[in-house]
């Protein structure tokens, strides 16, 4: 095949123009229907467009017209192992390596792969192999660190990033990793902010934002996120998307993968005066897309967690850019204006830690949407052990998380401690936050751990078996505190010194009931040890807790959207000022 048809296509794809490139591809490919090359590029192209099925079809018939060629059989690999077929792909690349083990794609694929299926183990050595062939590759570092901090060896993981980091500083992407990573234990305030500062100074300076000026029109507000799905940051942007005011006008620019859209995407849709899939759109084509449709202020709901897009942030393709839900924390980005937090998690003096402007929504900044399926809460069994429970991510089960639990179950003997986790599936990480947990003087036998329920409704039930749900520190639940409170179980939390400590005491105080914060970790043994005693109280919480929330602000979707739209029309004002010394353009 000529590598202008690659080089083409690619560009086209590239920077939004995918629906050409397919065109030009299916013409040559129907002229050369035999020609491996033409073919494969053809299977890429619609798995890039999402039409996996036709993708597999275009892939498998490269691979047999090609048989020996390893990249071949690996593309088909990963096609298979998007829409589930994982075993399937495990078996190609497992094939492809035995006839090319210095094929380190291959590597890579099969330790993503292996992580999907909870088989760290396997993972961990492939990503070892890999590694052991190309170094440097960035992609297969953040992906081993991934599988390292996921079977519960987050300090290994840690250490990885920042060996890598020492030699190539200005690997973004990587140090966004290191700071998830570093909020599973505690680190001095001032190192962490030191951290944040180096993700934004290994990016490019911001380029001229477009300039601030409404002209008569509405407010355009863009939201950026991987995660307009059935994901947890759903559940918190609902209220300003669905409450958005009139004078107000949204643009999605979904950075989710082909083939997850799903009913949340669905729901959501409507209430965009435009949704754009931006997935396959990185760097100048990303930033034309924005500036083209004119967005007044960015909401960039990610942060450093998965799928974020700052490094197209920094490049400033909105006169506002304001970062909210996705992470507890400063971005360390100069091209991000504010955050949205509030008087709890970031109390005044907070702003020392931060790059950003702070705004404060009180009296939360997030606004919680309940699930829709029919689970009524219910107290455990008559005559059950005490069982306190946590369905936080496992990596947050930190020493110090582990020591206060441990703590709180010597103070209420015979008790017993519920985990739920999707990584509890994989031996690995069981075995290693079981030796955490014994380490800090749990009982092995005390403990259960469930990796998956059937479905949202056995999801939920399972809180109808906890008596008291004990929260993690120092990166607290955020969904698992409102999922808790909304299948009326307590949640004990501490109030801790930085945002992700703070969470939980934030979202407790706007449910209504700030006396399930402790001040201290001796406090919090207290206050739930003395509510783990207290039948009448679990009781009555269990049968009237949901009816508070629905009358609390915590779900109170109109006033929230109301306050945060406030004040992003504030920010943008001030903007405006900036540019043209009168707030009459905002």
């Amino acid at each position: 095949m000529p590598s202008d048809l690659w080089d083409r296509a690619m560009h086209d794809a590239d920077h939004g123009r995918l629906n050409e490139a397919l065109a030009m591809v299916r013409m040559r490919q129907r002229m050369k229907p035999k020609d491996p090359e033409v073919t494969e590029l053809l299977g890429l192209l619609l798995l890039r467009a999402g039409e996996v099925d036709q993708a597999i079809h275009f892939l498998q018939r490269g691979v047999e017209l090609l048989p020996d060629e390893p990249v071949h059989r690996h593309n088909l690999a990963n096609a298979l192992d998007r829409v589930g077929r994982t075993q399937e792909a495990i078996r190609l690349w497992d094939e492809c390596l035995r006839i090319h083990p210095e094929f380190v794609l291959a590597w890579m694929g099969l330790a993503t792969a292996c992580q999907s299926i909870g088989d760290s183990a396997r993972s961990i050595e492939a990503g070892e192999r890999g590694l052991a062939l190309a170094p440097e590759w960035v992609d297969l570092v953040r992906n081993h660190s991934n599988t390292l901090a996921r079977a519960g060896r987050v300090e290994d993981a840690v250490a990885l990033l920042r060996a890598h980091l020492a030699t190539h500083p200005a690997e973004a992407e990587l140090r966004s990793n290191l700071l998830m990573n570093l909020h599973y234990r505690s680190l001095d305030a001032e190192a962490m902010l030191a951290e944040h500062r180096a993700f934004g100074a290994a990016l490019p300076a911001p380029t001229p934002p477009p300039p601030a000026s409404l002209d008569g029109r509405r407010l355009r507000i863009g939201v950026l996120s991987a995660d307009l799905r059935g994901h947890s940051v759903a559940s918190f942007a609902d209220a300003l998307i669905r409450h958005a005011p009139a004078d107000v006008e949204l643009v999605a620019f979904s950075t989710a993968a082909p083939g997850q859209a799903d009913r949340t995407t669905d729901d959501l849709k409507p209430f965009f005066r435009k949704w754009l899939d931006v997935a396959g759109l990185r760097g100048d084509a990303l930033d034309a897309c924005i500036r083209t449709e004119r967005i007044d202020v960015l909401l960039e709901l990610s942060g450093h967690s998965g799928g974020n897009r700052l490094g197209d942030v920094a490049r400033k393709p909105a006169p506002v850019i304001v970062s909210a839900i996705g992470y507890p924390d400063t971005t360390g980005l100069p091209a991000v204006d504010a955050r949205i937090v509030d008087s709890i998690t970031d109390p005044p003096g907070a702003e020392a830690r931060c790059t950003e402007r702070l705004v404060r929504i009180d009296p939360c900044f997030l606004c919680y949407r309940p699930p829709e399926i029919a689970v009524e809460p219910s107290m455990p069994p008559e005559g059950a052990p005490i069982t306190f429970g946590s369905f936080n991510n496992h990596q947050k089960i930190s020493p110090e998380t582990a020591d206060g639990w441990a703590r709180t179950l010597r103070a209420v003997p015979g008790s017993r401690l519920l985990l739920k986790s999707p990584g509890l599936g994989d031996p690995v990480v069981q075995h290693a936050l079981l030796a955490r947990l014994t380490a800090a003087g749990i009982p092995a036998d005390a403990v259960e751990t469930v990796a998956f329920a059937k479905g949202r409704a056995e999801h939920l039930a399972l809180y109808n078996r906890v008596h008291v749900a004990l929260d993690t520190m120092p990166y607290n639940g955020t969904t698992t505190t409102c999922e808790a409170l909304w299948m009326g179980v307590p949640v004990i939390t501490t109030l801790g010194d930085h945002h992700a400590a703070r969470v939980s005491a934030s979202l407790l105080r706007a449910a209504g009931h700030p006396e399930f914060i402790g001040q201290d970790m001796q406090d919090f043994v207290r206050v739930a040890s003395h509510l783990a005693s207290d039948a009448s109280r679990l009781a009555s919480l269990r049968s009237g807790l949901r009816a508070e929330l629905l009358q609390s602000p915590l779900l109170d979707a109109t006033s929230y959207a109301s306050r945060l739209h406030a004040a992003l029309r504030n920010l943008f004002g001030t903007a405006c000022m900036s540019t043209h010394g009168d707030p009459r353009h905002a």
